[in-house]
């Protein structure tokens, strides 16, 4: 389970970095390998995507960061988001955190709520919640908890407003297609909105049908994620070292 899990969330690391979607060395990804979410995996601090190996990925057994040795090889911010997401949403098995452009640069503007523009869209109908409190970098637990209890139940993006994205999914495979999904959505809208021109946006009932047949399309995300791994397996196949 542990070896899968390292080999899913490097491969799962490469492909932001080929898609631009992670930032220098900041950003962070993260799946548990317990039960309880209190164990996972992460990135080390100041890795580049496009360099992590499996055998690389720290694991994470605490939530109390004081007290484990491997914090000092994992970003502040990473330990923050992602232990107390692990620890009050269960169903986070994979915690995907980027400041990816397009998604990012909706998350800027004042009062945005995602538009139901087309079909990539539609998979994100009243799924998203938003942060529009930035009030600095996650340094701390009090705003790990805060940050942890905005993904309800039925929640499974936030828009961190003037900051980023995160993406919470049941696998890697997952919350990656998701992620991907989210920011050519994004992308669509920043162009859509950059015309000046009115949108025609699908109605609420259409939307929320789209949404329900996304999530219930079947394989599509592990279809997905498998073809990425293969390419690398191929172009880049010590990402499994």
């Amino acid at each position: 389970m542990v070896k899968q899990a390292r080999r899913e969330l490097a491969a799962a690391f490469r492909w932001a970095a080929r898609l631009n979607l992670h930032e220098a060395t900041a950003n962070h990804f993260s799946a548990a390998v317990s039960d309880d979410g209190q164990s996972f995996l992460i990135n080390p601090r100041g890795r580049h995507f496009s360099q992590v190996r499996a055998s690389e990925l720290e694991l994470i057994e605490t939530a109390d960061r004081d007290s484990d040795p491997i914090a000092r090889n994992v970003d502040p911010t990473a330990w923050y988001l992602h232990a107390y997401v692990h620890r009050h949403v269960p169903r986070a098995r994979c915690i995907l955190h980027t400041h990816m452009p397009y998604t990012t640069a909706l998350a800027c503007l004042k009062d945005f709520e995602f538009l139901m523009l087309d079909q990539n869209a539609c998979r994100f109908h009243q799924r998203i919640a938003y942060d529009r409190n930035y009030a600095g970098m996650a340094l701390d637990p009090e705003e790990g908890e805060r940050v942890a209890s905005l993904l309800s139940d039925d929640k499974d993006i936030l828009f961190l407003g003037n900051h980023g994205v995160i993406v919470v999914g049941a696998s890697v495979a997952q919350a990656f297609d998701e992620l991907y999904y989210l920011e050519k959505a994004a992308q669509l809208q920043v162009l859509a909105l950059s015309t000046g021109r009115e949108l025609s946006l699908v109605d609420h009932e259409t939307a929320s049908l789209a949404c329900k047949q996304w999530r219930e399309y079947p394989q599509f995300a592990d279809l997905h994620f498998t073809a990425l791994m293969e390419i690398l397996d191929q172009q880049e196949p010590d990402y499994r070292k």
